[in-house]
């Protein structure tokens, strides 16, 4: 029965005023007390009470809100009559009182009526100062009315007036209180919760072709089925499931003491199959899925924050992932995206801070084994992370455009270090160096001009500088970047296709482009793995060789050289030197290294 503190009641303080000043000058030469008629007549229920805590006197309102007579309250225990025993705390406040140490006490109680129904009580216990034993006065208000309207507007705030489901205030009030301790360390429970995260696939589309009446229509739909879903899982669950639309298209399942995935999955796999039956909606059939996130884990250590964010990605994987389906979150998945959005966020500055470095992959002649070239690749050498290689940046860098300044920088560096190495080495033939192009540093920079600048600054020959591109960039091209290509090579400077094999494989369509190198992929040079000497190896596949010979043999006829990308034995690279490859790359002959390991195989065959 007990409830929280009410705000002061002015009728009731007014009475008492009036009782407590009678009661202080009673009339002369009378028995009665002179404020005994008022006590009587007054429609605020009051007592007075002796410093014992039983009731001396009671008037018939509060007789009538008990449900007994007055006379049957005189001797019995007040603080039996409006339940002051039931709490510590209200307790020692109410003793207090009896014994003057304590102004006033004001509580609520809900108090039971003998005819069986139940009623909101605001108690307020205060001294009697002129009362020849002492004693307090006990008054009684009924609040039931003014709680049934906090209640009715607190639904209201609570709910979401399209479905009649808790909304998000609700829910995150809910999710919070399950979340704490004395929730879920009760014996018999699994201190477990989970969350079904769901929003509606292609919903915007039907509220904007046939109206908000009709989406709000659907809206409602959905949630008496997913609320069917709940009755459905929960049914002998002590705590129910929470059914919540937290706006929009979006609704949470909530399941308080989870026995584990198994669980959510079950019901996450039911709410999809409940959500494909058709709707009808005022003569109209409509059909709709949902991509639905599941996350399940220990109620310890987890906040609300947390787990709606964990709920938030595994739902954007369920969409990535091709909709209409449930996924649950996965922790290493989640760290990439985390470490992703880490990456993302600090690359420019790192351009900046210069965090950025670059080794060096020779290219080897097949015909004598020496170095002709080496290709540059970019590490990242980050704070946190430690050492990142390009695929784990470059592709982010692309989406924001630092790939611009990125490929400035490492274009500068490369061509500065191909340049000190002849300077350094005079007696042997310059090597040349290959720098990667990603396709959005030619729409978003003026890649003719960069090269140009920084072949000058560097005093390095534009032969000695070789582009690469990825075949699906170069072929095809058309406009820009075919302009700047030819401007390029009219320069002086080597455009190779990167990757050959992988992407259009239009030989023909060489002819027409200023390429001079073709790189192979490596897939190719990988089914040519077959040592002789090795009995238990897996014979090749003749296929492979005879699509790479008639490569070689066409682009040497368009007078193309072509290198071989991961090179990795000694019979790859015999077999490929057979079949006219001009250099090779790969580990046969070195990793990627950094650049004074370049300068000691200069001159030496590799």
């Amino acid at each position: 029965m007990s409830g929280t503190s009410e705000g002061p009641t002015p009728a009731a303080d007014l009475i008492e005023s009036a009782v407590t000043e009678s009661h202080a000058q009673p009339s002369p030469g009378t028995g009665a007390p002179p404020y005994s008629a008022a006590f009587a007549a007054a429609p605020l229920a009051m007592a007075v009470v002796d410093r014992e805590g039983l009731v001396t006197g009671a008037n018939p309102a509060l007789a009538d809100l008990l449900g007994t007579a007055p006379r049957e309250l005189a001797g019995s225990v007040a603080a039996d009559l409006v339940d002051l025993a039931s709490d510590a705390r209200t307790w020692h406040a109410y003793l207090e009182v009896l014994r003057g140490r304590q102004a006033r006490l004001r509580c609520t109680r809900r108090l039971k009526h003998p005819d069986g129904h139940s009623l909101w009580a605001q108690v307020t216990v205060a001294p009697l100062p002129g009362a020849e034993h002492g004693g307090v006065l006990l008054s009684v208000a009924d609040i039931s009315g003014h709680r049934e309207l906090q209640a009715r507007l607190r639904h209201l705030q609570m709910h979401d007036p399209v479905t009649r489901l808790p909304n998000r205030t609700l829910f995150f009030e809910r999710l919070t209180t399950a979340l704490e301790a004395e929730s879920y360390e009760e014996s018999g429970t699994t201190g477990r919760i989970g969350l079904c995260y769901l929003d509606l696939d292609g919903f915007k589309a039907i509220n904007d072709t046939l109206g908000h009446r009709v989406g709000d229509s659907l809206l409602a739909g959905v949630a008496e089925r997913l609320t069917r879903c709940a009755e459905e899982a929960g049914y002998a669950r002590s705590s129910p499931l929470l059914v919540a639309r937290l706006g929009g298209d979006e609704f949470a399942l909530l399941v308080e003491d989870s026995t584990g995935t198994e669980q959510l999955a079950d019901l996450a796999e039911s709410v999809l199959e409940a959500l494909r039956a058709p709707f009808d909606l005022s003569g109209r059939r409509l059909s709709v899925s949902a991509s639905i996130g599941v996350v399940e884990r220990q109620a310890t250590g987890t906040t609300p924050t947390a787990l709606m964010q964990a709920a938030d990605t595994t739902l954007h994987w369920a969409k990535a992932d091709g909709k209409d389906r449930w996924t649950l979150f996965d922790p290493e998945r989640n760290a990439h995206l985390m470490t992703r959005q880490a990456l993302s966020s600090t690359l420019r500055p790192a351009i900046e801070r210069g965090e950025f470095a670059l080794e060096y992959q020779p290219l080897v002649s097949m015909e004598d084994g020496r170095l002709r070239g080496v290709e540059a690749l970019v590490r990242w050498k980050h704070p946190q992370f430690g050492v990142l290689a390009p695929n784990r940046f470059i592709g982010l860098a692309e989406e924001d455009g630092s790939i611009v300044p990125l490929g400035r920088w490492i274009l500068a560096t490369a061509c500065r270090q191909a340049r000190a190495w002849q300077v350094a080495h005079p007696d042997e033939p310059p090597i040349f160096v290959s720098v990667n192009v990603a396709v959005r540093q030619v729409w978003d920079s003026d890649l003719v001009a960069d090269v140009a600048r920084i072949l000058d600054e560097t005093e390095l020959a534009p032969h000695l500088l070789q582009l690469e591109l990825t075949e699906s960039a170069v072929m095809g091209s058309a406009g820009r970047p075919l302009q700047d290509l030819q401007a390029l090579s009219d320069m002086g400077v080597r455009i190779a296709i990167d990757d050959f094999g992988t992407g259009y494989s239009n030989l023909a369509y060489l002819s027409r482009l200023p390429v001079s190198v073709l790189k192979l992929d490596g897939s190719f040079v990988r089914g040519f793995q077959y040592e002789s000497d090795n009995s238990a190896a897996v014979p090749p596949n003749p296929a492979d060789e005879v699509v790479v010979e008639a490569m070689i043999q066409l682009a040497h006829r368009l007078g193309l050289t072509v290198t071989a990308e991961c090179v990795e034995t000694l019979a790859q690279a015999s077999r490929l030197r057979r079949i006219g490859c001009d250099t090779g790359q790969g580990w046969l002959y070195s990793r990627p290294v950094p650049p004074d390991r370049i300068s000691e195989l200069l001159g030496v065959r590799v």
